[in-house]
């Protein structure tokens, strides 16, 4: 064991612990959810540390090349390669706007560059958590400024997933497009489309989401790296404020820009909130996708792929589990997308407190996303088979067909038509070409997909 102490006195660390006191205090009291602090935040804390080091030794306050800045600038490099990761141990949510995090990680970058030199852990004479990892930061500028980037990370990574999404409906779109099939309005009969048009609705929702998330970038890449304590900048040399975002963004290859008010941009996080909702609304567009082919299944319109048994029970039963699953993930979005409005909206004067449980709520629907489009894809859109003979049945047996044939026959001669239809439960085209409204040819191509795709 060794002992650290703080201001609140001595306690025992085990020898070979990269964490310290401060970590080992944050573990006792908050012991909450198991909640494990996201690897993208980790790498990003990384990029943020590094990127101060390099400040610090361009500015000339470390000789260039000296052993103690080459192994500080090591261990920021293998905590941004996810090398350190399972020392960061402090539960997700916490007290203190993020300081706990910020500890574990200076605590967790002195004893390694202390490992790298050879010497003893908890020798921080050499090397400080706080007098040199720590050097010209805050928990205040630091802590945000690695939630946004590790957010623009996944962002990307959800674009992509998104545009995998919108092409798989685009292909369906195609492969659909001569299937003419009824239309529904409050779940009742209205007029022909096709297949291919619902899935072209689809496809052009979940465009609208992709541009959305695009631009959500744009939203995060301005951070308040440099503002220390409440963005005041506080015991950093203004030289080093304007040049560690140079060095940042060049780590991170993301074009990130210096806030010009660190005041105003460590106190609100409202674009937390904003970028939230541009995530609950691609949820609701995933709920009413998979609430609409499930609804399609029910209407054997479409089959499935199926994925697994659907019964413990019932032999040969098999659900829409995947689209059970996609709608039950955006239900999750939704609520937290209310968290994370509450969160943002309850910060208090210069600091909003409630950035632990922001940036794990906001990094958690990120994750859920990436993999539920992903999924979404793979185990059932791709693999959506239209039911052709069922669809045919269903629209020669229903009236939806007769709002096709308006422009030759005029709504109250169909009205008049669609109770004897009723009555003698022959098709619409049995009952027209009977009473001779219209030739074969001529129905045929009223209700045809072309005629329809024209319109």
């Amino acid at each position: 064991m060794r002992q650290e102490h703080d201001i609140l006195g001595i306690f025992e660390i085990p020898e070979d612990s990269y964490a310290g006191i401060h970590t080992f205090r944050a573990m006792e009291n908050f012991a909450i959810s198991e909640y494990k602090i996201d690897e993208d935040l980790i790498k990003a804390y990384g990029l943020v540390k590094l990127a101060c080091m390099r400040t610090i030794d361009e500015e000339g306050e470390q000789e260039t090349g000296n052993s103690k800045q080459k192994a500080v600038e090591q261990a920021c490099e293998e905590m941004a390669e996810g090398k350190l990761n399972q020392y960061i141990v402090v539960d997700a949510l916490q007290g203190g706007a993020g300081t706990s995090l910020n500890m574990n990680v200076n605590e967790v970058l002195a004893n390694r560059a202390l490992e790298i030199l050879g010497k003893p852990k908890g020798s921080y004479d050499i090397i400080s958590p706080l007098e040199d990892i720590n050097k010209y930061q805050s928990t205040n500028d630091t802590f945000p400024t690695a939630i946004k980037i590790a957010a623009i990370y996944k962002f990307k990574k959800l674009e992509k997933a998104v545009i995998e999404l919108q092409e798989a409906l685009q292909e369906k779109e195609k492969e659909f497009s001569d299937i003419v099939k009824i239309g529904r309005t409050e779940l009742t009969e209205a007029v022909l489309t096709t297949l291919g048009k619902e899935f072209s609705a689809y496809a052009e929702a979940i465009s609208r989401d992709r541009w959305r998330i695009y631009k959500c970038e744009e939203r995060l890449r301005v951070v308040n790296i440099g503002g220390t304590a409440i963005g005041t900048g506080l015991g950093a040399p203004k030289e080093y404020i304007f040049a560690v975002i140079e060095n940042l963004r060049e780590l991170t290859g993301i074009g990130l820009a210096r806030a010009e008010n660190l005041v105003e941009n460590t106190q609100n996080a409202d674009v937390f909130s904003e970028v939230s909702g541009i995530l609950k609304a691609h949820a609701t567009n995933l709920i009413k996708i998979a609430n609409d082919l499930r609804l399609m299944t029910v209407l054997k319109e479409v089959k499935l792929p199926p994925v697994q048994a659907g019964s413990s029970i019932m032999p040969g039963k098999v659900n829409p589990v995947i689209a059970e699953m996609v709608g039950q993930i955006g239900l999750k979005i939704l609520g937290n997308d209310v968290i994370i409005s509450h969160a943002t909206a309850l910060g208090q004067l210069e600091l909003n407190h409630n950035m632990p449980l922001i940036a794990f709520t906001l990094l958690e629907s990120l994750n859920l996303l990436i993999n539920t489009n992903k999924i979404f894809v793979q185990k059932c859109i791709k693999g959506i088979k239209a039911n052709e003979e069922k669809i045919k049945e269903q629209l020669h047996s229903g009236t939806a067909i007769l709002t096709a044939l308006l422009p030759k026959l005029g709504y109250e001669k169909l009205s008049e038509a669609s109770q004897k239809i009723k009555e003698t439960g022959k098709s619409v085209k049995e009952y027209v070409l009977e009473n001779n409204w219209l030739s074969e040819q001529e129905f045929e191509e009223l209700t045809s997909a072309q005629y329809i795709l024209a319109l």
